[in-house]
């Protein structure tokens, strides 16, 4: 198979711009090319190549591309690192929005599920450690995949407020914490801990219990 025939922008290349692309500067990324490439990544180290033995060069002939393909999309091997683990990252769940409790129970049944994945993952305890140990790539995970997780967890606090279900006299953002630092103490600090079914509902009703409003003082 010629070069041309693997990788989808070489062809590109030869062929000029399309109808789609004519009169612009540049051209869209293929998606295809994405895939590809991070499929590469997985199946390395799936056949278990370390994440220091992998290289650019070698990321691009697994996929079947040509190394500048790889190089357009990422400026090194850590910045693909990162896209590879939000490919294994498992989307955030639609809530159901129909009481504050199944919406909190929801998120926290997410992590934990998340945390079994992890347990039970080295692939993906590998990217995390390598993501984790290189501060600017951690602060880009969490500015684009942990953030807005946490920010819609506020915002079913912030409902819960609103319908008189969670006090308004304290901090949404220690009440965040209250639900779900038990369950991320047991799926990363603790992991000796089982993540049991009916965990999330548990935590979500003994914080509930501890953050409502407290019946109103008799009046006179």
């Amino acid at each position: 198979m010629t070069r041309a025939a693997q990788d989808p922008e070489a062809t590109a290349d030869r062929a000029g711009p399309g109808p789609a692309t004519a009169g612009r500067r540049g051209r869209p990324r293929s998606a295809e090319a994405d895939s590809a490439i991070i499929e590469a990544v997985l199946r390395l180290l799936e056949d278990g190549v370390s994440i220091g033995e992998l290289s650019m060069e070698r990321i691009a002939r697994e996929a079947g591309v040509g190394k500048a393909t790889v190089y357009r999309r990422w400026p090194g091997k850590s910045a693909l690192m990162l896209d590879v683990m939000r490919s294994l990252d498992a989307q955030s769940p639609r809530l159901p929005g129909d009481s504050v409790r199944d919406d909190l129970v929801c998120l926290l049944e997410f992590l934990r599920r998340r945390g079994l994945a992890k347990r039970n993952s080295a692939l993906l305890r590998t990217l995390v450690s390598h993501v984790q140990a290189q501060p600017e790539l951690w602060a880009e995970y969490h500015d684009t995949v942990v953030r807005a997780r946490h920010e819609a967890l506020l915002g079913v606090l912030r409902r819960g407020v609103a319908n008189g279900e969670i006090r308004a006299d304290r901090d949404l953002e220690t009440v965040a914490d209250l639900f779900v630092g038990p369950m991320l103490a047991r799926a990363m600090l603790h992991e000796h801990k089982e993540l049991p079914e009916g965990l999330a509902e548990d935590i979500v009703d003994m914080v509930l219990e501890g953050v409502r409003p407290g019946p109103r003082a008799a009046a006179g």
